[in-house]
């Protein structure tokens, strides 16, 4: 109990940073949370186009502008070249069509007239080339068969009048896993930096000399004494990791209530035991309390950085997740990623999810008998 209640003394000097931690990863949670909100419902919208037509509007021509007023918003600006750039500039419009003269005539006779436009290049400007394209292709490929004008334009028409239906089959509420993935990747910068932190100034306060002292010379055995130490840190790991779980509830919801919720978890549980190790090896290599607050932004930041804790995975270079696999950060967010587009649970398509974990359980064990043998060593120079 003495190892126990000194252990709590020197927790509670670690309250503010603990507090602090939490306060980014809710912070930083509840932002990703407003903003995955703000972004479920997809609402159409339709690019700014400004029609310069220098043909007569009859015919084959009055039906482009009428599909591309149909399908796009209309501008209206003065026919000045300066004008019409600085509406461009200043994103007035997304796209501007120049309809050259004799268009009518010359697509009737097979020559493909040039359609010469302007762009601001942003997706709308996309989606407004797209439509033009549509319309240019199908166009051409009924002039080669049709030679009535009429008959021409109403199956352009018919044909840019068909719709395809979209089903969507997939039942996962990709929003709520998204919003569970990303709290669950940044608590790997969150479990790390707390457990290193507060596990390394505990053992280094431990190790001053005035404590090693009193050690020695009380009649508790050193392997009595160590295996408290132990089991307090790892108490605090696990006190930490179930706050962060519950606070997960109250951000991330119902999604954590389902399987996807219980893989989060299991795999939040096995990343804290190592990064229990880790605080240990570092413990045991590191005696400057100055140095721990250095430590945690190496180890912490550093691992969150490169391995898609801050970041996507998908938005880091080719080169930066090689280096990541060293770390076990990498697995474990890794396992995060997986989880967001996974429909069904069996051994098929949770083994790579499993095979990360027993790769993290791999480090743990790693970095529990390097710590062995550095305490070892340590002992030995004492």
């Amino acid at each position: 109990m003495t190892v126990f209640k000194t252990f709590l003394k020197v927790l509670n000097k670690c309250k503010v940073p603990i507090i602090m931690y939490t306060v980014i990863l809710i912070a930083f949670g509840g932002f990703n949370m407003q903003t995955s909100e703000n972004s479920t419902n997809f609402v159409a919208s339709e690019p700014d186009v400004l029609i310069i037509n220098q043909d007569k509007e009859e015919g084959v021509t009055k039906n482009l502008i009428e599909y591309i007023k149909k399908n796009s918003e209309i501008k209206e600006i003065n026919d000045d070249e300066q004008a019409i750039d600085d509406a461009l500039f200043y994103r007035d419009v997304n796209y501007i069509i120049y309809i050259p003269e004799n268009y009518r005539e010359d697509f009737l006779h097979g020559e493909n007239p040039e359609i010469k436009i302007k762009s601001t290049g942003d997706y709308q400007a996309s989606l407004a080339e797209m439509m033009l394209e549509r319309y240019v292709k199908v166009a051409n490929l009924y002039q080669k068969n049709i030679e009535d004008e009429q008959e021409l334009i109403e199956k352009i028409n018919e044909t840019l009048d068909k719709q395809t239906e979209v089903e969507i089959t997939s039942k996962l509420d990709t929003d709520n896993l998204s919003k569970a993935t990303f709290y669950y990747n940044f608590t790997n910068y969150s479990i790390l930096a707390g457990c290193v932190y507060v596990i390394c100034l505990i053992l280094s306060s431990f190790k001053e000399e005035k404590i090693v002292k009193r050690t020695i010379i009380s009649s508790m055995n050193y392997k009595t004494h160590n295996r408290q130490l132990l089991l307090s840190n790892g108490l605090f790991a696990i006190v930490l990791w179930i706050f962060y779980v519950v606070l997960s509830f109250i951000l991330v919801g119902d999604i954590m209530f389902t399987t996807h919720g219980l893989v989060y978890i299991a795999n939040s549980f096995i990343f804290t035991i190592c990064a229990v190790t880790i605080a240990f090896l570092i413990g045991n290599l590191v005696m400057n309390k100055n140095a721990i607050n250095g430590i945690v932004n190496v180890v912490a930041l550093g691992s969150s950085f490169l391995c898609g804790a801050f970041v996507p995975m998908e938005w880091l270079p080719d080169s930066v997740l090689t280096i990541a696999h060293i770390l076990p950060s990498y697995y474990y967010i890794s396992s995060n990623e997986m989880l967001t587009s996974l429909e069904t649970f069996n051994f098929e398509t949770m083994k790579p999810i499993l095979m990360n974990m027993g790769i993290i359980l791999l480090f743990t064990i790693g970095f529990t008998i390097v710590t062995n043998v550095v305490s070892k060593r340590k002992r030995r120079i004492g």
